[in-house]
């Protein structure tokens, strides 16, 4: 992962509910009923922040009949938790700040 995408990955993460949403998969797949009981929001603003999460690929997505099952995309997750870890590069590119540290 690069600078660029752990930044992208930031930027999906800044959003409360979508880190209710980490959180709540954290438990296991849920499908979007089961997450969609525990916010104060519509189902358009949920879809919204689960193609977010998807797109990014920190979610998977599996369609069961009508329903859409989620899941923790837990390589991606530990490939962002390596900004965190001083002794891991973020990324194999060279003119990337990790390499000067």
């Amino acid at each position: 992962m690069n600078c660029k995408d752990g930044a992208y990955l930031f930027k999906v993460l800044s959003d409360e509910t979508r880190l209710k949403i980490i959180e709540m998969l954290k438990q296991g797949t849920m499908c979007a009923c089961k997450l969609l009981e525990k916010f104060e929001i519509t189902q358009p603003t949920l879809s919204y922040h689960m193609k977010m999460l998807v797109e990014s690929e920190l979610v998977s997505c599996e369609k069961n009949g009508i329903w859409n099952n989620y899941t923790l995309n837990k390589e991606k997750l530990e490939c962002l938790a390596k900004f965190f870890d001083k002794n891991k590069k973020c990324c194999d590119n060279k003119n990337c700040d990790c390499y000067n540290n």
